[in-house]
């Protein structure tokens, strides 16, 4: 197996993964940039994570144009990568999704924030980023560069942004980190939620983030949780 076979089959199980932890549902997409053409990304066509195959693996240039579509429709949002992929050459993962625990830190003055340990990878920032502040009302999808843009330069140098009354985009140095990312993204929306009810909240402390985050690397953990993702999503590991 060469290493486009094998990337183009982890994104795969990335979809499915993202799907079985209810992260996304008929909506959301994760990327990886090819592992041969850096100026080039890999995607699925417009599908629902779930049922997401080998044949529905699209490529992509960074201006998110299809290098041959064979009749196959894109999503409208690619453009979300790509924006990402240009401005971000350590990124190698791009996730977007609609997790309704997030939504609310969205659209409030209450920050998300790292709540505890395996948090760590979201960052000491996550930014909010509003369409409608230099583009009027819209119906908040990402469909030109002009929007990726926008929104990867509230993004920044962090590794998440929320997208006000629509969702998040997460970006990692491999597709198991963005996808275990995205999975504590929502499950720390849902911690905070509830901690906040209960009182006063202790948050971790920058020097935590720091030490726990291992910034732009695989995190430590991250193959034996990848492991862990493939068997509950039904997935043979070995065939990846």
């Amino acid at each position: 197996m060469d290493d486009l076979e094998s990337a183009i089959r982890k994104l795969v199980a990335a979809n499915r993964i993202l799907s079985a932890e209810g992260v996304v549902d008929a909506f959301g997409h994760i990327s990886m940039r090819h592992p041969g053409r850096p100026d080039r990304y890999l995607l699925s066509c417009s599908r629902s994570p779930e049922l997401v195959k080998v044949a529905d693996i699209m490529e992509f240039d960074l201006d998110s144009n299809p290098v041959d579509a064979k009749g196959r429709t894109p999503y409208l949002e690619r453009f979300i990568h790509g924006a990402v992929y240009h401005a971000r050459p350590e990124v190698m993962s791009v996730m977007h999704n609609h997790s309704y625990e997030i939504i609310p830190f969205g659209v409030t003055k209450i920050p998300l924030r790292p709540i505890f340990h395996s948090a760590g990878r979201l960052g000491g920032t996550i930014p909010v980023w509003d369409i409608r502040e230099k583009f009027g009302d819209t119906n908040f999808l990402v469909v030109s560069n002009e929007l990726g843009r926008d929104l990867v330069a509230c993004l920044g140098g962090n590794t998440v942004a929320l997208m006000r009354g629509h969702g998040c985009v997460v970006t990692g140095p491999t597709v198991e980190t963005t996808v275990l990312t995205s999975i504590y993204l929502r499950v720390n929306a849902r911690l905070q939620m509830d901690a906040m009810r209960m009182g006063e909240v202790t948050y971790l402390s920058p020097g935590e983030i720091e030490l726990s985050s291992q910034r732009n690397k695989p995190k430590v953990g991250d193959e034996r949780a990848w492991e862990y993702l493939c068997a509950r999503a039904g997935i043979e590991r070995e065939a990846l």
